[in-house]
């Protein structure tokens, strides 16, 4: 046993590919180490799975799952809180589109690790962008919108006859009425629009277990960026456990993440070296309010950490 069994799952993942993984091209051109196929479990009883080897930003992490909570699929109420973690998709389309007239934002991910300056000028150009989105409706309306991403198909899947399903609220329904079914599943992953969507979803399915009075969730997650992306997965799920049970009178069982192509990004290999040299802290607590809310109506306000102990933040480049 050690002070964070929790945190050790992740660690063990990441050493794990660093040192077995197999060398791999991948979309983004900058080549991962990855493996194929691999389960986590975390035990939401013994603490909040936030990472405590390096700091992660908990206020985005809130902010992202009240969204996709909510149905919006509008990067306006992320950059309401702050968040820009969406903001590449959004303004990708917006320097695609007919109506922009600015200089040359194409290619970004490539271009800008060789001209600082270009990277200069995409980040004023984006800015520009999200302010936009932050004041003009109309502009936010047009280009805010990311289409059929999670929230949208989690609380507004489109039926091939035109009809659309609330997943989400069904399934806290049915654990509420029917805690034993085996059918307590969202899908995030539909066939017909991968083609046109910016991103197709990495968590394209979760499925929830009841059992002695708490509630468990399996995640599987087809692409897993380990150093960047999957500390976010973790603690995202486990909120999302934790608001489903706290909807449902139920305490919480465990988080069981399911890897398909598990993967660390050639430029993110010193970086999970250094994480890999630290020693994890004691996990935090998560405080949510006395009486539940419908699942829709929590702020920010409502979701809180306590004894968040960690080390410091590792930066590494995002592969776009």
């Amino acid at each position: 046993m050690t002070i964070n069994d929790n945190e050790q799952q992740y660690l063990n993942l990441a050493r794990e590919v660093l040192e077995h993984g197999h060398q791999k091209d991948d979309r983004t051109g900058t080549g991962t180490k990855s493996i194929f196929g691999y389960q986590m479990r975390f035990n939401l009883q013994q603490g909040f799975p936030l990472l405590t080897t390096k700091k992660v930003p908990f206020g985005l992490i809130k902010s992202e799952l009240l969204w996709f909570l909510r149905g919006d699929s509008n990067i306006r109420f992320l950059l309401e809180h702050h968040n820009h973690i969406w903001d590449e998709w959004a303004f990708q389309r917006w320097v695609e589109s007919d109506e922009y007239t600015g200089p040359d934002m194409t290619d970004f991910g490539r271009r800008s690790l060789k001209d600082p300056d270009f990277n200069q000028l995409y980040r004023q150009q984006k800015n520009e962008f999200c302010q936009r989105i932050l004041d003009d409706d109309q502009f936010a309306k047009k280009y805010g919108e990311l289409g059929n991403i999670y929230g949208k198909q989690w609380r507004h899947w489109k039926t091939s006859n035109g009809h659309f399903i609330d997943q989400l609220g069904n399934v806290i329904e049915q654990i509420k009425t029917n805690p034993f079914s085996r059918r307590l599943i969202v899908s995030a992953w539909n066939p017909e629009d991968v083609p046109t969507m910016a991103l197709p979803p990495c968590h394209t399915m979760f499925q929830f277990y009841v059992n002695d009075n708490k509630l468990s969730c399996q995640l599987y997650q087809r692409s897993a960026d380990i150093f960047l992306g999957v500390p976010f997965n973790i603690a995202s799920y486990a909120l999302l456990t934790h608001l489903i049970a706290h909807q449902c009178g139920l305490q919480v069982g465990d988080f069981i993440h399911t890897l398909g192509d598990a993967h660390i990004y050639n430029n993110h290999f010193e970086q999970v070296r250094t994480q890999l040299s630290r020693t994890p802290h004691r996990a935090p607590k998560l405080i949510l309010p006395d009486q539940p809310k419908a699942i829709d109506q929590y702020g920010m306000s409502d979701i809180q950490l306590i004894d968040y102990t960690h080390e410091p933040a590792i930066k590494a480049p995002v592969a776009v």
